[in-house]
């Protein structure tokens, strides 16, 4: 069952299982107020237990790109394009956020981006890989976010 995210009133619904469930809500509603803010798009997810394609999807970016395979637990995933950019984020038990940025016309601009929950540690996996920047968010406190850019071909 698919779940508009509301960043006026953080919700952990669809997160419970997490360690990091009111960080991991906080990163979440940050994103739905992005994009509702530069594209008047609701932020929808979806169980990841429902969303096997879009899993699949970020697996095989990351795995193709950079042999990169979490052992985290998705919690829920996201797909969507507004104007020209397919998005497919996924939500980690472990509060790590994946999203891969992709437009459909111009290959320069294709990125897989890594956020932290406030509090949370580099996940082993991309330890002393990626160089991580800090940013304050209203709704989610201190977010460290990474990427990398696409090289592939990954059309959905």
């Amino acid at each position: 069952m698919s779940y508009i995210v509301d960043f006026k009133k953080v919700s952990t619904v669809g997160l419970e299982s997490s360690p990091a469930a009111e960080a991991l809500a906080g990163l979440r509603a940050n994103e739905a107020r992005y994009f509702m803010n530069k594209y008047n798009h609701e932020f929808t997810v979806v169980p990841a237990s429902e969303s096997q394609e879009n899993l699949d999807y970020v697996n095989r970016v990351l795995k193709e790109e950079r042999n990169i395979v979490f052992a985290a637990k998705p919690l829920e995933t996201s797909h969507f394009q507004v104007e020209n950019i397919q998005f497919t984020y996924v939500f980690y038990e472990d509060g790590l956020e994946v999203n891969v940025m992709y437009t459909v016309d111009d290959p320069k601009k294709r990125a897989v981006g890594f956020k932290l929950s406030e509090g949370m540690e580099v996940p082993q996996e991309l330890e002393g890989k990626f160089k991580f920047a800090r940013q304050k968010s209203k709704l989610a406190g201190t977010i460290r976010g990474s990427y990398f850019v696409i090289k592939g071909e990954y059309g959905r």
